[in-house]
């Protein structure tokens, strides 16, 4: 990766994305750029400086002559900030997407040495036995994990969900108010590192279809509203979440909301048969695991970390959800 000189004249630099060179190298007359994306990763907005002597010709010139990232198709580190195009003028505040960790009263993140705000994706039989409670129930009435505790091995015998909610985090935007039509994310594209794992349905049940798997491993998976109903829902509760109060509605946007996706993950078979990628990209804990304050019997394990990107096909909005997944060592 390097940057591109833009003091002058503004550069155009164009690359096919992997999908669009193989469907390219078919020579049979299907290729047709239909999409594309543009992004502004690179710009500090903070530069504009609306107090220049020169007047307001010079007010972003130090924006408009900062170097640019040279196109490039890395698609983990490409386009983190999509541009959209919205034909109203009038809207003071944005949708964004957040996990919510607190859809059952309480905080659904894994607290440990390994991840502070995210989730631990237990890869075999073995491991998710060291993080039950055996002694009592949590949640919805079935043995389930720790919190935080994703079951990578046996999803449909409960464990976490992970769940992400869109709409307007401000309660300027009142969350009895309903979400502008074309602020509601419909349809989400959720990217997954197929080594490591793979999407399933809240249940557990049923495994998503990726719609391709890029020449890096990284597995695309395009959800929809209505087509895909176990996956994504309106988010029609209502109830105000008040500043300074005790949050028990289990709601993180504060305003305004629009939809919610669910999944889970399912452990890919190499990672819950083989230490090979532990070996190769992971590392060992050693000393005592400890999960939301609990210690467990898998105390020593293998570690591998890892992100699940969700992107927002309506506004380009993107969060990465950090998800360590261990392996119990015998």
């Amino acid at each position: 990766m390097a940057f591109l000189d833009n003091s002058g004249d503004i550069i155009l630099d164009a690359v096919l994305t992997d999908t669009g060179r193989m469907r390219l190298a078919k020579g049979d007359g299907s290729f047709r750029i239909t999409k594309f994306a543009l992004g502004d990763d690179e710009i500090n907005y903070g530069l504009y400086d609306k107090t220049n002597a020169s007047g307001s010709a010079y007010y972003d010139l130090k924006i408009m002559q900062t170097p640019v990232f040279e196109a490039f198709t890395n698609n983990i580190a490409s386009l983190n900030s999509r541009l959209i195009s919205i034909s109203r003028n009038n809207l003071l505040y944005l949708p964004v997407l957040k996990i919510n960790n607190i859809e059952k009263g309480g905080s659904n993140f894994a607290i440990s040495k390994i991840v502070q705000s995210g989730y631990i994706l237990a890869v075999d039989k073995d491991t998710e036995d060291g993080f039950i409670y055996q002694d009592g129930l949590e949640y919805d009435g079935t043995a389930l994990s720790k919190a935080g505790i994703l079951r990578g091995f046996s999803p449909t015998a409960g464990g976490e969900v992970v769940r992400i909610d869109q709409g307007i985090d401000n309660t300027s935007v009142p969350a009895t108010l309903q979400l502008d039509p074309d602020l509601k994310e419909t349809q989400y594209l959720i990217e997954v590192d197929n080594r490591f794992a793979s999407i399933v349905d809240p249940n557990g049940q049923n495994a998503a279809v990726p719609s391709f798997i890029d020449d890096d491993d990284i597995a695309t998976y395009y959800l929809s509203l209505g087509p895909d109903p176990a996956y994504i829902s309106e988010n029609t509760d209502q109830t105000v979440i008040l500043a300074g109060s005790s949050n028990t509605s289990g709601q993180v946007i504060a305003g305004s909301r629009g939809t919610t996706l669910k999944f889970k993950l399912k452990a890919a078979v190499e990672v819950a048969t083989s230490d090979y990628l532990f070996n190769q990209v992971g590392t060992n804990i050693t000393n005592e695991f400890t999960v939301n304050g609990g210690a467990s019997s898998a105390t020593n394990v293998r570690s591998i970390v890892t992100t699940v990107r969700i992107t927002g096909l309506t506004t380009g909005y993107a969060i990465d959800v950090p998800v360590v997944l261990i392996k119990k060592i015998s």
